[in-house]
């Protein structure tokens, strides 16, 4: 098969396990960086132009969208799939999953456990806001953030009314949601693939950070997850319709609370902690649902 990576980066990590996995499968592998590539719209023959060719030949898309070029690069895989192009997530599960209001709503009708949310359209009464959620401290969310970007613990009401006002003053949206202790810095990955969990790793943050991106200093470590655990990340995944995900969980007192799903989540992490062959799994799944 012809498999198109649409990445920005063939260096990045996930990329390259990618394409290597693909490669000693027989397939044709190419990075295209979306950003690049001209969507002609006509009649009936929908095609993509990216530098000196039409992609024409493409039989299979993994699209790896980075947050700041979703919209772009989401048209892009509409493309594809109005080609008739297998892509391994959708347009618009990428586009739902990156809404974080929309797509807690989505899970929050599904049944899912999640830390309670509260969402105001600039509210003033940022009070009332923080008692929703049962005071604090509490975690407070940009709507827009990734990878912890735009992610504020806030341990004093005083704190916290100081950060939503400075939201609201940018006119930046946020999410209010109740911290769970117990958690204590540390959250699950499942990775999800076919409908599957095919590795999961339970991530800790440094002494003092809330946070556990592996980015920011976070360490990994393989773990097994139990049947509550299991449950929520396959609904989560069904929820969102995203076959290929990693849903990050928090242990608490109540059982597995979802934080975020995230719909082209990287591999080092979890290939590394886990020592599973994920890219593996991925290019089979392309595999079963193409050949």
């Amino acid at each position: 098969m012809n498999i198109v990576i649409l990445s920005r980066n063939p260096h990045l990590y996930s990329t390259d396990r990618l394409v290597t996995e693909g490669e000693k499968r027989g397939h044709i592998m190419e990075v295209i960086d979306p950003l690049k590539c001209d969507i002609i719209i006509e009649n009936g023959k929908p095609t993509i132009y990216y530098k000196d060719r039409y992609l024409n030949y493409v039989d299979a898309v993994i699209p790896r969208i980075g947050t700041s070029v979703t919209f772009y690069g989401c048209a892009v895989v509409r493309q594809f799939e109005m080609m008739n192009v297998f892509t391994s997530v959708t347009s618009d599960s990428i586009i739902r999953s990156r809404d974080k209001l929309r797509s807690f709503q989505r899970l929050s009708k599904a049944g899912i456990g999640m830390p309670k949310t509260v969402f105001t359209n600039y509210s003033r009464d940022v009070e009332k806001v923080i008692d929703h959620v049962g005071g604090t401290p509490v975690i407070i969310k940009l709507l827009e953030g990734t990878q912890g970007i735009g992610v504020v613990l806030a341990e004093t009401k005083n704190a916290a009314e100081s950060v939503l006002e400075a939201f609201n003053g940018l006119q930046a949206r946020a999410l209010v949601q109740e911290y769970i202790s117990e958690a204590k810095g540390a959250d699950l990955r499942a990775l999800i693939v076919d409908g599957q969990v095919v590795g999961a790793m339970k991530r800790q943050g440094e002494e003092g950070e809330f946070r556990s991106n592996l980015h920011r200093g976070g360490s990994a470590d393989i773990v097994k997850l139990n049947d509550a655990e299991l449950k929520v990340a396959i609904k989560a995944a069904r929820a969102l319709k995203l076959p290929v995900c990693g849903v990050d969980m928090l242990q608490s007192a109540r059982g597995p609370l979802l934080l975020e799903v995230n719909s082209t989540p990287g591999l080092e992490g979890i290939e590394t902690a886990t020592n599973k062959n994920i890219a593996k799994s991925i290019i089979t799944f392309i595999e079963r649902n193409r050949l």
